[in-house]
């Protein structure tokens, strides 16, 4: 006999219809999985066996063959368990036909019987077109999160067959994950401005940054509070929409990622990954399962690269298209996939090895390695950064000022307004203004426009450059409530927060 089961198996972000289909015939007892299972895939065959078996269920000494459909889709981890094991049953007869129609399935199976959560819950379900859907307890909110469909779970495969046999209920199971904590209010506050003294300049990048999503990269030396100011960056952006939480969450479920109840509430992601990170770990892919790197995951949020001068240089440089296009597209042999990588990019760095690049007579550096510490950031990268700006340590009179600065509630309702604005215009933010539409939509002043070609013919901005300032120029204004002409003081303004790569390193790097 023949079953049919709809499943999805996970490809990036995105779940991908599967059939798993089970025969089972006479001839000498063997399990063959058939349709490019990977390794995980082909395990099944053993945990099924057992999975059926503590479960008290019968095991057939017939020959058994799985067909994962369409063959030319390589399926990946083991989320198909729980389908080969349904269809198994169905084939057999210990489960009628009918009682599975119109269900999906996506699980894995414990030796024990058990059944388990997987990767990529949210995305599979979307991928699976039936009108009830069954998955473990684990996925039980991701799944829901997912679709209006009807969402079903049981703990083991033997409370599974008798809900299909018809003498067992379906279990009231909580909307909780295992691999995280998704409980309302369970999320931490976050970070605030009002912790940050002094750093007139820094807040200010900071401000103009999240209203209008440019990229910022601060220098300074250790202990200045770059690391400080980047934490408070997430926590000053809009909250996430109804869709940005889904696709963000999406991301975080393919990556088998607990979801965080700070991003459910819309806050959005903040990653900061390790300056040793691989190419893979930041951008994504892999031989086998393609994962999404640090740049999906902080889709819809900020990625903070500390010690922006520590990472290979390859590393650095392949963020180049992403910051263009906002998707990765990784390629392998036996697949090709586009990752989504809207984020936010902040930065900072030394400026030079010693870090004290400002002070000349605390500075141990000579021009040479002030040099080759420049030579590690390439100028398309940097050319890529809207704000470049340098932050100085805090004078003491700040740091023992008895009134704090602005809260980062006050900052996020001005980055608000001026996203609303850009929402006029039809777009998420300035710096989403694509480059034809820069005179409609950020028309420039006579006189801010001569500044700006002065700047072009002294070689001092790249096209590229030319269309950044403008836009930072726009988030300017619109920050200050002005949203005709471009004035000449934003122009400025823009130009001041955009330093070339001599500013970012101090008088040692321009000695150099």
């Amino acid at each position: 006999m023949i079953a049919s089961i709809p499943s999805a198996s996970l490809l990036g972000v995105d779940g991908r219809r599967v059939v798993v289909e089970v025969h089972v015939s006479n001839g000498l007892p063997g399990f063959t999985v058939v349709g490019l299972p990977d390794a995980a895939c082909r395990e099944a065959r053993d945990r099924v066996r057992a999975a059926l078996l503590s479960s008290g269920l019968p095991w057939p000494l017939r020959r058994v063959t799985v067909n994962l459909a369409p063959s030319g889709l390589r399926k990946t981890g083991s989320g198909l368990d729980l389908p080969i094991a349904v269809g198994l049953l169905v084939a057999i007869g210990e489960v009628g036909e009918g009682s599975v129609a119109g269900c999906g399935f996506v699980g894995e199976l414990g030796l024990d019987g058990s059944i388990r959560g997987v990767p990529g819950v949210l995305p599979l379900v979307a991928a699976v077109a039936c009108e009830t859907v069954v998955v473990p307890p684990a996925g039980l909110r991701e799944a829901r999160l997912a679709t209006a469909r009807r969402v079903r779970a049981a703990r083991t495969l033997a409370e599974l067959v008798a809900v299909l046999k018809g003498t067992g209920e379906w279990p009231e199971l909580a909307t909780t994950s295992a691999t995280g904590d998704t409980r309302p209010g369970g999320s931490e506050r976050p970070p605030d401005l009002a912790d940050i003294r002094g750093q007139a300049v820094g807040r200010r990048a900071l401000e103009v940054a999240a209203a209008g999503g440019h990229h910022l990269l601060m220098s300074g030396p250790p202990g200045s509070g770059k690391t400080m100011l980047a934490e408070r960056l997430a926590g000053i952006l809009p909250s996430l929409t109804p869709d940005e939480i889904l696709a963000t969450c999406r991301v975080h479920s393919a990556a088998g990622m607990p979801f965080r109840a700070e991003v459910l509430d819309g806050r959005p992601p903040f990653r900061a990954p390790h300056h040793s990170s691989s190419a893979v770990a930041l951008l994504g892919g892999g031989s086998g399962w393609l994962r999404p790197g640090e740049v999906s995951l902080a889709t819809n949020g900020v990625l903070f690269l500390d010690e922006l001068a520590e990472f290979p240089a390859a590393v650095l440089d392949s963020l180049r298209q992403p910051l263009e296009e906002g998707v990765v597209r990784v390629a392998r042999a036996r697949a090709c996939v586009t990752l989504p990588a809207s984020f936010l990019l902040v930065a900072a760095m030394n400026p030079c090895p010693c870090g004290e690049g400002r002070d000349a007579t605390a500075c141990s550096c000579g021009p040479a390695q002030i040099d080759r510490y420049a030579r590690r950031l390439s100028g398309p990268l940097l050319d890529r950064f809207d704000l470049h700006v340098s932050v100085s340590r805090p004078r003491a009179g700040e740091l023992f000022a008895p009134v704090a600065g602005e809260c980062s509630a006050t900052v996020a309702l001005r980055v608000a307004e001026a996203r609303a604005i850009s929402r006029d215009r039809g777009m998420r933010s300035s710096a989403g203004i694509p480059s034809h539409r820069l005179d409609e939509l950020a028309p420039l002043t006579p006189r801010a426009r001569s500044l700006l070609r002065r700047r072009v013919e002294a070689s001092e901005l790249s096209a590229r450059g030319l269309d950044r300032v403008r836009r930072v120029a726009r988030t300017l204004s619109d920050l200050d409530g002005d949203s005709g002409a471009v004035s000449v003081e934003a122009v400025a303004t823009a130009l001041e927060l955009r330093a070339g790569r001599r500013a970012l390193l101090g008088d040692a790097g321009s000695a150099a």
